[in-house]
């Protein structure tokens, strides 16, 4: 069964991360999705930011992160910015 550094654009620190999650395998990332995978890391992982989110979603999608449709890339930075703390 093949880990989570198979996946595009999860390396080692990253897996370790989202093993740290829950999230184990490639299936369980597929499942949660780029958002519920990143809002898991937020909560345990603060400082992952937007393009932590982009590498999840191009893993998911199997596509090179920075090779995002931009009108993912909003979508995705929306999403970051609302889980940011208001001040």
């Amino acid at each position: 069964m093949p880990g989570l550094t198979s996946m595009r654009n999860i390396g080692q620190e990253m897996a370790r991360k989202l093993t740290a999650v829950g999230i184990d395998s490639p299936e369980k990332l597929m499942e949660a999705g780029s958002k519920q995978a990143f809002f898991k890391l937020k909560e345990t992982f603060p400082d992952v930011c937007l393009v932590h989110l982009y590498a999840l979603e191009g893993a998911v999608t199997d596509q090179e992160y920075n090779q995002l449709p931009e009108e993912t890339k909003k979508d995705l930075k929306a999403f970051s910015d609302f889980l940011k703390p208001k001040k």
